[in-house]
């Protein structure tokens, strides 16, 4: 499971609605390789799924992942944070043995 934070909820719920998204569009999350810790978070807003997608719903969020992405982030959370050490989007990822200082990329 992929879990979000209120805060992400709120500001996920924004983006769609600033973009004129359907309710057919998801969030993609996904882990590529790069960064300075090896691999980094990727999101975007998709409305096709692919053929091992792993779909999971919470606090009315849908997020999509593909079955590689999802064995970095099994039990991971998204929030947002909007204070002054930084605004945008970031993982809450029990599996990361380190990140990096800008919270962009990790390692397991």
């Amino acid at each position: 499971m992929i879990y979000v934070s209120d805060k992400a909820k709120e500001k996920v719920a924004q983006l769609m609605t600033d973009a004129h998204l359907s309710e057919e569009y998801f969030l993609r999350v996904s882990v590529v390789g790069g960064g300075c810790s090896g691999l980094s978070y990727k999101l975007d807003f998709d409305n096709e799924s692919q053929p091992n997608d792993q779909s999971f719903e919470d606090k009315g969020v849908r997020l999509v992942t593909d079955l590689k992405s999802f064995l970095y982030l099994c039990d991971t959370t998204l929030d947002f944070s909007d204070g002054l050490n930084g605004k945008g989007f970031h993982f809450l990822n029990p599996n990361a043995s380190r990140s990096c200082g800008c919270g962009e990329s990790f390692a397991v």
